[in-house]
């Protein structure tokens, strides 16, 4: 991925890797054998994640969540695959893009995506688009509308596309809120460290004459590094770095 689809925040480094290695293919019932590699993942607005990535010889990709953040909604997700198998573009693979939800029980559901406009701006900017059809050959079936297409080989791009679709859409905000924590969440931690003890209205109006974030970005930002345990409230209306 390039620096500017790393999300400026979101970190993923190879923890392992195995060269010869098997796992369980679900869709198949079957035992297969190939290249794993274990990618740890620190994701500045859901946490920590530890990621298991099949690579099939004869060509498909299992990108799995091996270990979640912690918390009801995030355990539902330990274990999760999503699938990237070969399109016709040659050099580019495809996984049906859908989207995680919470249902009224609190259980995570997910939903087929087929229109443009449901994508999120997050996963337009790090793939390319196509139609379940285009990519494949094959009509959609079950509501298959659209897919993602991601370059061969390119493992970190699966994991960020994994954690676009099943968690952010999870998180306490919108996917494209998501993407400005993501990015301004370290300029938000430099101001406060700046100010030192700090009033939360003043970081406001820093972060929006140095960053041009709205005042309703800036609290959204704020409360997550609060929840996060990044930033404490040492008195009411005032925060500063835990450090």
């Amino acid at each position: 991925m390039t620096d500017e689809t790393t999300l400026k925040g979101l970190k993923i480094a190879v923890a392992e890797r195995r060269e010869h290695d098997a796992w369980l293919d679900f869709s198949l019932r079957e035992i297969r054998e190939g290249t794993v590699y274990y990618y740890k993942v620190q994701d500045p607005v859901t946490g920590e994640w530890l990621f298991k990535t099949c690579v099939d010889p004869e060509g498909k990709v299992i990108v799995k969540a091996a270990k979640c953040p912690p918390g009801r909604v995030y355990a539902q997700l330990e274990g999760d695959s999503m699938v990237f198998q070969k399109s016709l573009r040659e050099g580019y693979f495809y996984d049906i893009i859908s989207l995680t939800y919470i249902d009224e029980t609190g259980r995570v559901r997910r939903k087929i995506i087929s229109t443009i406009e449901e994508i999120p701006q997050s996963i337009q900017g790090i793939s390319e688009i196509e139609t379940y059809e285009k990519a494949t050959g094959k009509p959609p079936t079950f509501g298959r509308g659209l897919v993602s297409l991601t370059r061969q080989g390119d493992y970190k791009t699966m994991i960020t596309l994994f954690i676009l679709q099943k968690a952010w859409s999870l998180a306490s905000f919108t996917p494209e809120t998501a993407l400005k924590y993501a990015r301004h969440a370290p300029d938000v931690l430099a101001v406060i460290r700046k100010l030192e003890k700090a009033q939360e209205e003043e970081v406001y109006r820093v972060l929006e004459a140095e960053y041009g974030m709205t005042k309703d970005e800036g609290i959204v930002i704020v409360n997550t590094l609060k929840e996060s345990g990044k930033i404490i409230v040492p008195e009411p209306g005032y925060v500063k770095t835990k450090t």
